[in-house]
């Protein structure tokens, strides 16, 4: 009868995540004459803007997982390792963005770059080192930057929580055995710490895949499969080829979700 106690939570991820799945791939199947078709998913895998789309969904979302694992794992061997009693502190400061809401953050990258914004008045104003305002909104590049300090977070606290548990005893006997510390992080610290890097890829990578607002907002041209699934709502009111995309772009995630856990696996984690 223990079963039953999980009953409770399996309805609800029933009711509120299957059915809607099961709905969604229903409306992708039918056609306007209410006839099952596979028209949208032919035109999603054959026409080459969705597949120009599709890959550069993909290229962000791996782009952006890249520069998290460059970016958080140093911060996360020193919260570990090296902050002592200011571990707290930088804790904070890690979950500081996602205790605010991410239209607000997006808004802020906004006032920080904008024709008129602080880094603008700064450089015109008060250094001169410019003549007229830069754009710095609306590209790639900002909106690349913006998801990587909401995604951080959780790649550091993912590698942090990994290193926590690996043994200082193990790098120790290998600088022991002649291993210098460079030595003794490549063989012994990084290949233990595989599992936190690839569960914070995970994370970044299929929060990523789904971004919608900062992209909306900071976006300078991008294309991702998020941004056309809500001009096909908003836009177009095409709900069954909006429902296609969302297919698409789960089966994307789940796919690289499943690339990057068998590359983790094979390098021993």
């Amino acid at each position: 009868m223990s079963w039953l106690l999980a009953l409770p939570a399996a309805l609800f991820l029933f009711v509120f995540f299957v059915l809607p799945l099961l709905d969604n791939g229903m409306r992708s199947l039918v056609g306007g004459d209410g006839q099952l078709t596979l028209t949208r998913y032919s035109a999603l895998l054959t026409d080459s803007f969705y597949l120009r789309v599709t890959a550069e969904t993909i290229l962000l979302s791996a782009g952006v997982t890249a520069i998290c694992i460059v970016i958080g794992y140093p911060v996360a061997y020193v919260l570990v390792r090296k902050s002592g009693r200011w571990a707290g502190l930088i804790i904070f400061l890690l979950i500081a963005p996602l205790l605010t809401s991410i239209i607000m953050r997006t808004f802020g990258w906004q006032v920080l770059f904008a024709r008129r914004g602080l880094v603008n008045n700064l450089l015109l104003d008060q250094l001169g080192l410019i003549e007229a305002p830069l754009r710095l909104t609306n590209s790639p590049g900002i909106a690349i930057a913006a998801l990587v300090h909401v995604l951080v977070p959780y790649m550091v606290l993912s590698i942090a929580t990994v290193l926590q548990s690996v043994d200082r005893r193990l790098e120790e006997s290998a600088k022991i055995l002649g291993a210098g510390r460079l030595r003794a992080f490549r063989e012994i610290t990084l290949p233990l710490s595989l599992d936190g890097i690839g569960t914070g890829a995970i994370l970044v990578f299929m929060i990523a895949n789904g971004s919608f607002v900062t992209l909306v907002l900071l976006g300078g041209g991008l294309q991702t499969l998020p941004l056309l699934i809500y001009q096909q709502f908003n836009t177009t009111r095409d709900f069954g080829m909006a429902s296609a995309m969302s297919t698409l772009l789960l089966v994307v995630a789940l796919s690289c979700l499943f690339l990057q856990l068998r590359l983790v696996r094979r390098r021993g984690a």
